[in-house]
């Protein structure tokens, strides 16, 4: 279940709340009881750094690890880098 945060902009009073997402939201603030909570709009509570994580995690077979990731980018990269480098290279040889 997400976490959402509200504020009363009667009396400022702030509160983050677990709910579900087919919750109505809330309107009456449980500080001063006016109809003034409104849901704030925020960051997601996470954050997806790096290249590569999704090649890692929650995948089948054998492990790959760390290694994984850097394969992949490096196949990505050199399928277009390798066609020129074999097409220079078929043709000195």
């Amino acid at each position: 279940m997400p976490i959402y945060a509200y504020r009363c902009e009667a009396c400022g009073f702030a509160k983050d709340v677990l709910q579900k997402i087919s919750d109505a939201p809330l309107t009456d603030c449980p500080q001063c009881g006016k109809a003034e909570f409104r849901k704030q709009v925020t960051a997601a509570g996470f954050q997806l750094k790096g290249s590569g994580w999704y090649v890692t995690d929650f995948r089948g077979g054998s492990g790959g690890g760390a290694a994984a990731p850097a394969k992949a980018e490096s196949s990505g990269s050199a399928t277009a880098s390798g066609a020129s480098d074999s097409s220079s290279a078929a043709t000195t040889t």
